[in-house]
């Protein structure tokens, strides 16, 4: 069953959806826009956007959220890049800076282009060996929510 698309008027990505704010499309359906990041770290540098006004994945009507992988998959082909990174940030401190549901998806060519992390560690903060008794409990809040 299909839900009407919602649209925020105040919304950039909602206004370039609806094409009232031009943009480089590279792929459109009826549930999907993709297009060209206008500052990339790439070449082929794209967000693809799912047609309804949701600011995080939380919100997104399944149906959306499902036509969003497929297409993921074809722009990272139409990149022509070997190596990538598919990035989606949900809420201001996990650096979300349009309240719009959006994936990026960022070509790798090389060691200076695409997504850069110097600082592995800082980065990517991992704790390292935690015991498999703490891993379970996490596991089962999760479970427990779903």
């Amino acid at each position: 069953m299909s839900e009407a698309p919602a649209v925020d008027e105040q919304c950039l990505f909602c206004g370039i959806v609806a094409g009232k704010i031009p943009s480089s499309k590279v792929y459109e359906d009826d549930h999907v826009c993709a297009i060209l990041d206008i500052n990339p770290v790439s070449e082929g540098h794209t967000q693809v956007l799912p047609k309804y006004h949701a600011e995080t994945i939380l919100t997104l009507p399944e149906e959306y959220l499902a036509a969003i992988g497929p297409v993921l998959k074809k722009i990272a082909i139409a990149t022509g890049a070997k190596d990538f990174n598919v990035i989606q940030n949900n809420g201001k401190i996990a650096f979300q800076h349009v309240n719009h549901v959006h994936f990026h998806v960022v070509p790798k060519p090389n060691e200076q282009e695409g997504l850069c992390i110097t600082d592995i560690e800082k980065m990517w903060p991992m704790k390292k060996g935690v015991e498999r008794e703490v891993l379970e409990q996490v596991a089962g809040k999760m479970r427990g929510r779903l």
